[in-house]
């Protein structure tokens, strides 16, 4: 009887373990990206495939488009565009990038004139999120696309009034 019930306890807790792990893992749509056209010669062509999510409607992308360099204690940007495309016959958008790398920024002294690794960026963009579709940029080769999900606030605050 006891040997019955040590047995049932390791099932129910192997049990529980898959499922809560089951849980943990990310869930993705699957992707349709071949309509998109090839990148053109000394682009590539880089893609974000968001997890599927609740409330997606409450939830943002922020994509900045940028690369890592030996830079100094100025603030520094990259110099460059992001385009919006349609997608003709789809209605699907794609991002396009337009920069040569070079990167501009503040004139502070700095006075140790030490370097440090930094990503650089043009200007991020903000996008809904959606699940169901991928973000398709076509970047320089030797620039990246990093992202961060961005989430509401729990609470709802309230504007003070004068």
């Amino acid at each position: 009887m006891r040997f019955l019930k040590a047995i049932s306890a390791v099932l129910m807790m192997f049990f529980i373990g898959n499922i809560s792990a089951q849980k943990k893992t990310e869930k993705f749509e699957k992707l349709q990206i071949e309509m998109f056209p090839k990148a053109k010669e000394g682009f590539k062509q880089v893609y974000i495939q968001l997890p599927v999510a609740k409330n997606e409607n409450d939830l943002k992308v922020e994509f900045f488009v940028g690369v890592e360099k030996m830079l100094d204690c100025n603030k520094h940007f990259l110099m460059g565009k992001v385009s919006t495309q349609d997608l003709q016959g789809w209605g699907y958008n794609y991002y396009e990038v337009e920069s040569n790398g070079e990167t501009g920024g503040t004139l502070m002294a700095c006075p140790d004139q030490k370097k440090t690794r930094k990503f650089v960026s043009l200007q991020p963009e903000i996008v809904r999120y959606n699940s169901k579709l991928p973000l398709v940029f076509y970047v320089p080769k030797d620039l990246e696309v990093r992202y961060r999900i961005l989430r509401p606030d729990a609470a709802m605050k309230k504007a003070v009034q004068k």
